[in-house]
Parts: C-alpha cells; sequence; structure tokens
C-alpha cells in the first residue's frame, strides 16, 4: 500500500497509529492546541498508544471525515461519535494539520472540540 501523505493523515486521524509511526520524524512536533506540545517521536508515540488503549473498548464512528491536501501540508477535518461500552457517549469535531518533509511527518497541529 502507497503511504502518500493524504494516506498517513487519515490514518494517523483516524486513530491507526501504529501505521504510522515510521513515517514520524524523529523531532516531530505535536501542538494540541490549548494543551500541550509534544515533541520528538517517542512522546507523540507514547500519547498514541496511550489513547490507543484508551479506545480499545470504545466504538468510534465518524460523522465527518474529509481529508484535504495541498503539497507537503494534509488537513484532515472530522467529528467522531465515541460511545463506550457502558453507554457513555461524547461527539468530538477535530482538525488535524499536518507537515511533511520528504514523506516524514515533522509537525502536527490539532485542533479539537468536544460538540455533545
Amino acid at each position: 500500500m502507497a503511504h502518500t501523505p493524504e494516506d498517513l493523515a487519515g490514518a494517523f486521524s483516524g486513530h491507526r497509529f501504529e501505521e504510522v509511526v515510521p513515517y514520524l520524524s524523529d523531532t516531530v512536533e505535536w501542538d494540541l492546541v490549548g494543551d500541550d506540545t509534544l515533541v520528538g517521536r517517542d512522546a507523540v508515540v507514547e500519547l498514541c498508544r496511550a489513547t490507543a488503549e484508551e479506545l480499545a473498548d470504545v466504538r468510534t464512528d465518524f460523522a465527518r471525515f474529509l481529508v484535504v491536501a495541498g503539497g507537503d501540508v494534509v488537513a484532515v477535518d472530522s467529528v467522531a461519535e465515541y460511545t463506550a461500552v457502558d453507554g457513555d457517549r461524547s461527539v468530538v469535531a477535530s482538525c488535524d494539520l499536518y507537515e511533511f518533509e520528504e514523506g516524514i511527518i515533522v509537525r502536527i497541529r490539532s485542533y479539537n472540540i468536544e460538540l455533545d
């Protein structure tokens, strides 16, 4: 399977983090707007794995998942509904902006807001 910037951004925003790990720069920066900025592959991978563990028993349904690419920049606009096994539900709108250099992710900026 080709790993275009669009594919990689879609995988990351779709919570398929492990597919993307080999394409993260050693010095990648992930700016979680309004929260932390993670620096370095290890910090990003640690959060990705913790997130994947938290979502392991959660059903995720994307009501919107739009990938827009232009050169070395990709944007993913999504709305996801998360439903836990106990029935707890939340809806989150996100916009993730990815910057690539030579096919490697060097920067991510994520905006997230809970809608419901």
